[in-house]
């Protein structure tokens, strides 16, 4: 199975240098649609409804204190590990989410269901380390048309 790394540097290599929130919400797409469409995970790694929004842990940890990414900065990861299916679904999340801005997507999150659920009884401003489950990510986006 691919890593998040794996996801991510593909993305990194399809959109150029980004910053790590915008990369962070893209993964998170990225999952989310993979659930939906193909009814399997992306990638094991868990994600968690932080305060700007999704967040997969074990990619911040890697990519702390850097804004802007590279494909450079995530050494661990390869591209080559995804399957044909797994870069379709990607490259169409990228192709509706991938030209938004960060912000824009963060605040997109924040009015889905997934994030909102795993936020439940935390204030908007409270860090929060809740996992969004991928069977809440499947049955929310399997229902988007």
């Amino acid at each position: 199975m691919a890593t998040v790394f794996d996801a991510a540097v593909y993305i990194l290599e399809k959109c150029g240098s980004i910053t790590h929130m915008k990369l962070q919400k893209l993964v998170y797409y990225a999952q989310a649609w993979s659930l939906a469409w193909d009814e399997e995970p992306l990638f094991p790694d868990p994600i968690q409804a932080w305060v700007n929004g999704p967040v997969i842990p074990s990619l911040f940890r890697q990519l702390q204190g850097k804004f802007k990414v590279t494909p450079d900065d995530l050494k661990p990861g390869s591209s080559a590990l995804l399957t044909q299916l797994q870069k379709d679904t990607v490259d169409k999340v990228l192709e509706f989410y991938g030209s938004k801005d960060p912000q824009w997507l963060s605040d997109l999150t924040h009015m889905e269901a997934p994030w909102r659920e795993a936020r439940q009884g935390l204030r908007p401003d409270e860090r929060g380390n809740h996992d969004i489950t991928p069977a809440s990510m499947a049955e929310y986006y399997a229902g988007i048309p």
